[in-house]
């Protein structure tokens, strides 16, 4: 068989980056030959086949031809006939279309490479051999760009997502996205044809930027090329509605979101919660009227509609609308914990749902520092009023019904445990200042 490693894995090697799956694209076969050689099959659109000993995904080289609107309108071939270079062509990116191929190691009439009764080898040793770049991938590595294959990417509208979460991923590397590029997929955006991106897939893109190293590249790429006001609008909608410069010097409150998301990356690497928290925390400044700007009176109770508008479009699941919620509501109130009445931070834990859920407090304290060193200048600034509402929350969650006079039942139970709790946040603000 003439196999070749593909795709990302490649990439992320020439990049010295970890990565995850391997893709291969095996030329030349037909399903028959690849089940006669052991390979399960499980493609629906298009034929790929798992490896007996790895159960890594091995693909058929393949072309596609747009056949419809979207990104399922396609027809696919996976002819004997089709190439390597041609499978490569109808890849996205420049840097996602590079395949090596085997070294001396590999066994092309053995699917495994290994020997009877031997345990199988890392199967990615054996494509330690040349380089296939006939786009010229490795250069625009080399070059920090990401940049289109073929006009071809044009019919896929799901690529728009793509290059942008691509670029949150990669930005921090300096990767920018050709001009050439953004200027299709402008033109991509006014076809209407993002229209017809699925829930589903939007949120997959969506969730899987906001755990990148730099979210808000995500966001700046579908914002320059237009893609933001149709998949985010809400968000959209922050950009160029001003902020007072003394408490925001970036102004702008898009900008802000963008910070705000880069630093809750940073803070809380990979939870997409307090990602998609720190996405929607300030959605109601954009519904300030005009006259009361630069301030934003009440904006954490008019953000809670618009949030529940994106959460219902993309399907958010339950927790991540739930902790949004909270964030959205009590960011300001938890910024100025110090000043509130012992009851009253009682009460937020409360709408919190805190003490049935516990582990939100740090998601929420965590969200809620982001915001506040998501601006301009101030990502070193101290933020006490995050470990003071953990310390807060802490203290109260340790005083159980069961700590309480054995007489008590009922709603006087509930009294009880409320005034203790109520107790134990005040001797925490006593201690502290």
């Amino acid at each position: 068989m003439d196999i070749y490693l593909v795709g990302g894995a490649v990439r992320d090697r020439l990049l010295g980056l970890p990565h995850g799956d391997r893709d291969y694209v095996v030329v030349g076969q037909t399903p028959e030959s690849m089940e006669a050689a052991g390979f399960k099959a499980v493609g629906k659109d298009f034929p790929v086949f798992l490896h007996p000993a790895t159960g890594e995904e091995y693909a058929l080289a393949r072309t596609e031809r747009k056949s419809g609107r979207g990104y399922k309108g396609f027809t696919v071939s996976a002819d004997p006939s089709v190439t390597l270079e041609e499978d490569l062509q109808r890849r996205d990116f420049t840097i996602n279309a590079i395949a090596q191929a085997r070294g001396g190691g590999g066994s092309a009439g053995d699917p495994s490479g290994e020997p009877p009764g031997e345990h199988p080898r890392d199967p990615e040793a054996d494509f330690d051999g040349p380089l296939i770049d006939p786009y010229h991938g490795a250069r625009d590595l080399e070059l920090r760009v990401l940049r289109h294959v073929s006009p071809a990417f044009g019919e896929d509208p799901l690529r728009v997502l793509r290059a942008a979460r691509f670029m949150a991923r990669f930005a921090h590397l300096g990767f920018t996205v050709a001009p050439e590029t953004m200027a299709l997929m402008r033109q991509m955006v006014a076809s209407g044809e993002l229209a017809e991106l699925t829930a589903e897939r939007v949120w997959q893109e969506l969730r899987r930027a906001i755990t990148s190293t730099t979210p808000s590249a995500f966001l700046r790429t579908l914002h320059d090329c237009g893609a933001l006001a149709v998949v985010l609008p809400e968000v959209e909608a922050l950009y160029g509605v001003p902020q007072r410069a003394e408490y925001h010097p970036e102004v702008d409150t898009g900008v802000h979101v963008e910070l705000v998301c880069d630093m809750a990356a940073a803070l809380a690497p990979g939870d997409e919660l307090v990602g998609f928290a720190a996405l929607t925390h300030d959605l109601g400044k954009a519904l300030t009227p005009e006259h009361v700007l630069p301030r934003h009176i009440g904006h954490e109770k008019a953000g809670l509609e618009p949030l529940d508008v994106l959460c219902a479009r993309l399907k958010v699941p339950v927790e991540h609308r739930q902790l949004a919620r909270c964030v959205v509501r009590d960011h300001l109130n938890i910024h100025r914990i110090d000043e509130m009445r012992p009851q009253t931070v009682y009460e937020l834990l409360e709408r919190c749902d805190a003490f049935r859920r516990p582990e939100r407090v740090d998601r929420i304290a965590t969200a809620c520092e982001a915001d506040k060193r998501g601006r301009a200048g101030l990502a070193d600034v101290a933020y006490p009023p995050g470990d003071r509402l953990r310390e807060m929350h802490a203290a109260a969650m340790a005083i159980k019904a069961r700590d309480l006079p054995g007489e008590l039942q009922g709603e006087a139970l509930g009294a009880a445990l409320r005034r203790a709790r109520i107790a134990a946040i005040a001797a925490v603000k006593e201690r502290r200042p």
